[in-house]
């Protein structure tokens, strides 16, 4: 705090300023596609005001505290991206509760899971949820988690959303006895654990990361330094909420700012596309998957996406083409952090840094972030912040841990004290750092490291491939082989030998090549929207197995 990186201030503060000073303003655009209608259908839209957020919060807030909920304890939040989850996450800090946000595209393992694991004793959904009554999954899951006594629906994406407490109304703020006083005795500091949040999924059972408010509020003071963002900007975040990305770009900068935030119930890339022309959006915040389908998109040409002046990306390597284009295609920058749920932000790129470094590089490593890079195989200091490594850091970005897990912990935390990423990184003598693959996105190739990323970058050269995704696929002789699975481009074909014929004519060396091609119609998504390929693995491994069996 002294170093002026972390505050007194939490979003409750900003969001009270911002419907003081401008109630009328907007302060999310929800964009919903209603049920029945076809991908390529307008959807619709809802408006909510700093005003009407605000007192949705204190209505979130009011029924947390109807429901006897203590201050620190846990509810948890499965909503799609809207207002209303944004208020709902302000209501609960409001009421001293802690979030635990989980993606509402979770399967039902993966939300029992995350329900016992965080202790929470409500639960706050929809009024559906996967295409059936909420109450009714929730009932199922209060049968093995009888701790959970409490049922919350939110019934609409915004300010005008109506909200039951255990299947009726609930009370309003005014009904509820000395409402004001209860929420500035009882809200939560910017210090302490606000939410939890899950990593990704992509193999087993998340982990449980606990946030602060502070840890966001300096990622936004850097973001604002690298990338010039002021008051007149219009975001536009098709990211899920509880996941760390999401948050930054969505629930903290733009409430800073004071400016309007465009998200989306379900992703949709022709209607993203719409959106940014029809809202004027100036700043984009897209994984990469997400701005792959927009250029992909028959009508990405058919809008004036003009306004748009930067693009966030990250969270997985950038494909280095793919990004020139979108820039080409656009007039925007792109820009990206790189980091993890755990970190937030150990580097990133600027404004100012040249196109190269800045799409095939994380950017350079942040000096109060304390970095530096260890072996991967003994876990030993390396002597210098350059050369190949596993990158960790301590400081004002990093989460507290992860919740009730000690074991997870240890192995999260190097034994100096900094919190390690999953990844390996080079870094060069201009301090540009690159990711050249996870700890566990390598493939082995009789004893040769291959990097899965380095791979897709390449085989996303092909024409041909809409998106791709490389994994290790079992191999009796040399341990792994390279497995691509691709989407393909509509009324395109790709075989094997196509594939390896176009590596083969841009000199990528032979051990690159993939040795096994599965086209699909979708790359499975995890909560995190990021590719699961935990379950690509597993189907690899499934495929190969079938066919010696056929043998």
């Amino acid at each position: 705090m002294a170093a002026g990186w972390w505050g007194d201030e939490t979003p409750t503060d900003l969001i009270r300023r911002n419907a003081a000073e401008r109630p009328d303003d907007t302060a999310y655009v929800t964009w919903s596609q209603p049920k029945g209608e076809t991908e390529d259908a307008s959807g619709s839209i809802d408006r909510t005001t700093w005003a009407g957020y605000d007192r949705l919060s204190d209505r979130m807030a009011a029924a947390l505290l109807a429901a006897g909920l203590e201050r620190g304890d846990r509810a948890a939040v499965i909503l799609p991206d809207g207002a209303a989850v944004h208020a709902v996450f302000t209501g609960a800090d409001k009421a001293g509760v802690v979030v635990m946000g989980i993606g509402h595209r979770a399967g039902p393992a993966e939300i029992a899971h995350l329900v016992e694991k965080s202790g929470a004793r409500a639960i706050i959904t929809g009024a559906d949820h996967r295409g059936r009554p909420a109450s009714d999954a929730v009932a199922e899951l209060r049968r093995s988690i009888p701790a959970l006594a409490h049922h919350i629906t939110i019934d609409g994406p915004g300010q005008g959303a109506a909200i039951s407490l255990d299947g009726k109304p609930a009370p309003s703020p005014d009904s509820v006895l000395s409402f004001a006083e209860a929420v500035d005795a009882r809200r939560l500091v910017a210090s302490e654990l606000c939410l939890l949040n899950s990593t990704s999924g992509t193999t087993g059972l998340p982990k449980c990361v606990m946030q602060t408010h502070n840890r966001w509020f300096y990622f936004h003071q850097k973001a604002v330094e690298y990338s010039g963002l002021g008051s007149d900007e219009v975001f536009c975040v098709p990211v899920p909420a509880p996941f760390g990305f999401g948050l930054w770009t969505a629930h903290y900068t733009p409430t800073i700012l004071g400016v309007p935030t465009v998200v989306m119930a379900d992703f949709d890339a022709a209607a993203l596309i719409r959106l940014i022309e029809a809202e004027r959006v100036t700043v984009l915040c897209a994984v990469t998957t997400q701005f792959i389908m927009m250029l992909n998109s028959p009508v990405f040409d058919d809008h004036d996406l003009s306004s748009l002046r930067l693009m966030f990306t990250g969270g997985e390597a950038i494909p280095y083409q793919r990004a020139s284009e979108f820039e080409e295609r656009t007039g925007c920058t792109v820009l990206n952090f790189y980091g993890s749920n755990e970190t937030g932000m150990l580097s990133g790129t600027r404004l100012g840094d040249p196109r190269s470094a800045r799409l095939r590089s994380g950017g350079r490593c942040e000096p109060e972030m304390d970095c530096a890079l260890y072996d991967p195989d003994d876990g030993s200091l390396l002597p210098e912040l350059r050369g190949r490594g596993q990158p960790a850091c301590r400081g004002p970005a990093t989460a507290l841990g992860y919740y009730d897990d000690a074991k997870a912990n240890t192995e999260l935390m190097t034994d100096d004290g900094r919190m390690l990423m999953g990844d390996i990184v080079e870094i060069d003598d201009d301090g540009y750092l690159r990711v050249v693959g996870r700890t566990s996105d390598f493939i082995i190739r009789g004893g040769k490291n291959i990097s899965a990323p380095a791979v897709e970058d390449e085989v996303m050269t092909h024409p041909s491939v809409a998106m791709v995704a490389a994994v290790a696929a079992p191999d009796p002789v040399f341990g792994e082989r390279v497995a691509a699975y691709v989407e393909l481009v509509p009324g395109t074909s790709l075989d094997l030998d196509g594939l390896r014929e176009h590596l083969a004519s841009r000199g990528v060396s032979r051990e690159w090549w993939p040795e096994h091609l599965f086209v699909v119609d979708a790359l499975p998504r995890s909560s995190g929207g990021k590719v699961a390929k935990g379950q690509l693995k597993k189907d690899a491994a499934d495929r190969l197995s079938a066919e010696e069996d056929q043998i």
